[in-house]
């Protein structure tokens, strides 16, 4: 039992981030792939855990640069 008295904790994500999980596996590995890092350490930054600031820096500018390749077209 949590108590009565705390509420829940929730994580607050980004529109990256929510956008990052949409993604397919396949897609994500990539990105993570461009980012230089793992899979794992992408999913956890997705979901709101903390991981480094390069990290999470590396993984926008890769989903900002998939974004505008896929408004180019």
């Amino acid at each position: 039992m949590r108590g009565n008295r705390h509420p829940s904790v929730k994580s607050l994500t980004t529109d990256a981030q929510n956008a990052f999980r949409k993604l397919t596996r396949h897609r994500r590995s990539h990105l993570a792939k461009t980012a230089q890092t793992t899979l794992v350490k992408a999913d956890q930054w997705a979901r709101g855990v903390a991981v480094g600031a390069d990290v999470a820096e590396a993984l926008e500018r890769a989903l900002v640069q998939l974004q505008s390749k896929a408004a180019k077209k």
